[in-house]
């Protein structure tokens, strides 16, 4: 280190306050940074009540944060949101059709793939989605900070959410640790 910091001074570590509030700067503003402060935006008083990892045949698909009012439990009458930040890469066709399927075998269609398809694009390993409802009617959604879409039409808060949070979910523990259970 020392050789590197005699010809190379600018690869010397960062002890300089403006370097690293610098570096602060930019780790807050990764993906997990940006959805945990649209949270606080669109959300106001919201804190994180629990997180769960989807698995599918044992590998992981996604890690999920469910933020509540104050960190309440969950409730369907109040406003939270859930942020999904994926381990793998997914095509925006396989996440329409399987969020689709998943609102089917629970019995809440109302949907179309038209919708979903102006709400979701395709993800990368480590890409966020953030879906905040907005009463029982509205849900917002932002990707990596920025917004895709609003989803209106009678009960779309439960109809979508209930796929992670309803009592007919994939995985029943994943729902209670996602619900700080």
């Amino acid at each position: 280190m020392a050789i590197l910091q005699k010809t190379r001074p600018s690869l010397s570590r960062p002890n300089n306050p403006l370097w690293r509030a610098a570096l602060l700067t930019m780790m807050l503003l990764a993906p997990g940074g940006l959805a945990a402060s649209t949270v606080a935006a669109q959300l106001p008083n919201a804190e994180l009540r629990g997180t769960a990892t989807f698995r599918y045949l044992g590998l992981p698909v996604y890690d999920a944060k469910l933020y509540t009012p104050g960190g309440a439990p969950f409730s369907w009458s109040e406003d939270f949101g859930l942020q999904l930040t994926y381990r793998r890469n997914i095509k925006q066709k396989a996440l329409v059709e399987s969020t689709l399927d998943e609102m089917t075998r629970q019995g809440n269609s109302g949907m179309t793939q038209a919708q979903l398809e102006t709400c979701f694009q395709a993800v990368s390993k480590g890409d966020s989605y953030l879906a905040v409802s907005e009463g029982p009617n509205k849900v917002g959604f932002w990707r990596n900070g920025r917004k895709t879409c609003t989803l209106s039409s009678p009960g779309v808060k439960k109809t979508f959410m209930s796929i992670f949070l309803g009592d007919n979910t994939r995985s029943a523990s994943f729902t209670r640790q996602l619900k700080g259970q």
